[in-house]
């Protein structure tokens, strides 16, 4: 019987990279610098999300009052400057996996809500720039996720049926996307609590890519 999944298609951020916290540090004191302030909560609510989304979404918490273009401008600067410093953490798991797919010789994908340059500028900062010779980014796509549009793209440029690549994403939004997409799903959850509709939707469960490596090589040891 043959493996469920022939191909990965992996998220960017808060999945291979733990750049989260860094993007909600720079909205934070972007927002601040403006004289707005909002709970902690909604950051959480934006995780995997496009940058047009989280823009709609302050606009819609703050008003037309909210000078949108300034807090992207400084959110922009702020960021920058925090990962030109700091660098880019990679999550834990994330060589383990790289070496299970090349382990098994399965072909694998980034695709992420960022813009391309944007992404290829993060992975540098990591030191992954060679990681990813497959890259779906949301200026290469019509709709960015939720929309299923990323990762069709990727299953076209990875010529494996959807249905045949396997998912990883840290987000609800990237859940949606998958499940629309209708790609089989691992969901590892980068904040807590756990959201309740992708941890239902999701097809598999798990804590981080360390599971997801022994995961993947014990499907192809003892197939689905």
């Amino acid at each position: 019987m043959a493996c469920r999944f022939k191909a990965v298609i992996c998220d960017m951020d808060g999945l291979v990279l733990d750049s989260e916290p860094t993007y909600v540090l720079a909205w934070q004191q972007a927002v601040a610098a403006l004289g707005f302030a909002v709970e902690p909560g909604f950051w959480a609510d934006l995780s995997g999300c496009s940058g047009k989304t989280v823009s709609a979404s302050l606009l819609d918490c703050f008003g037309g009052g909210f000078d949108i273009r300034r807090f992207q401008q400084l959110s922009a600067d702020y960021w920058a400057a925090y990962v030109q410093e700091n660098g880019i953490a990679v999550k834990p798991g994330f060589f383990a996996l790289m070496d299970v797919l090349a382990q098994r010789d399965l072909p694998y994908c980034l695709a992420t809500n960022s813009p391309l340059s944007a992404a290829q500028q993060c992975l540098q900062w990591a030191g992954l720039s060679q990681a990813f010779s497959c890259i779906v980014a949301a200026d290469m796509v019509t709709a960015a996720k939720p929309a299923p549009d990323i990762f069709l793209r990727a299953a076209v440029d990875l010529a494996c049926p959807i249905q045949q690549c396997l998912v990883l994403e840290d987000s609800p939004v990237g859940i949606r996307a998958a499940v629309a997409a209708g790609a089989p799903c691992v969901f590892v959850p980068s904040f807590k609590p756990v959201d309740t509709w992708a941890a239902e939707h999701a097809t598999y469960l798990l804590d981080d890519l360390q599971q997801v490596a022994d995961f993947i090589s014990a499907s192809q040891d003892h197939p689905l």
